[in-house]
């Protein structure tokens, strides 16, 4: 029942950029268990895999999330391609995003050194205080990004809301490689 062609991006402000074959949807459907697989095999190349015991369980919740958020774009697809202008897609991607930004925030200051998951900055993967340190700050960053997310993308614009979500995170995201750095210096005495 879908058309020859289905709503393959959105820009930021919610318009449809691209379009693709139907055949799409089954990738992206193919893509969630690969995900899921991927979850369960990479702490076992992980040089430092001993670490997954100190944070299993924030590991196992955080491995469904991202194959939710996949299988939540594929019902935004499906729906857009079936019966368009219903979703405002714009606002429905940006709640998605901030509540994934909320979760991962709410975890990140409980992942331990590992070379997946995390900010894993040369200075945090050298030293156990720095990576408790920069993961901690990271998962505010990303806590309070998420948390502003979700208000901009109910009251501002689109493009307003991307604009300031992303000058946000990246500057946090800079602030966090530059903290781990400092403090990475001051553990070494320099």
């Amino acid at each position: 029942h879908l058309p020859e062609r289905i709503p393959g991006h959105w820009r930021f402000n919610g318009q449809i950029d691209r379009y693709d074959a139907p055949a799409t949807l089954w990738l992206m459907c193919a893509i969630s268990p690969l995900l899921s697989l991927g979850f369960q095999f990479l702490p076992r190349l992980d040089p430092k895999r001993e670490n997954y015991e100190k944070f299993q369980p924030y590991y196992d919740f955080f491995g469904p999330l991202v194959p939710l958020l996949l299988l939540l774009c594929i019902a935004v697809t499906l729906s857009e391609s079936l019966w368009p202008g219903q979703i405002n897609v714009a606002r429905a991607i940006g709640l998605m995003v901030g509540v994934l930004f909320l979760i991962i925030g709410n975890i990140m200051g409980k992942v331990k050194t590992n070379w997946f998951m995390g900010f894993r900055t040369p200075w945090a993967l050298s030293d156990p205080d720095v990576w408790n340190k920069t993961q901690r700050l990271g998962g505010w960053v990303f806590f309070l990004s998420g948390g502003l997310l979700i208000p901009l993308t109910l009251l501002a614009p689109p493009t307003v809301t991307f604009g300031v979500f992303f000058v946000i995170l990246f500057g946090g995201i800079a602030l966090t490689y530059y903290k781990s750095w400092k403090w990475f210096q001051e553990k070494q005495g320099a």
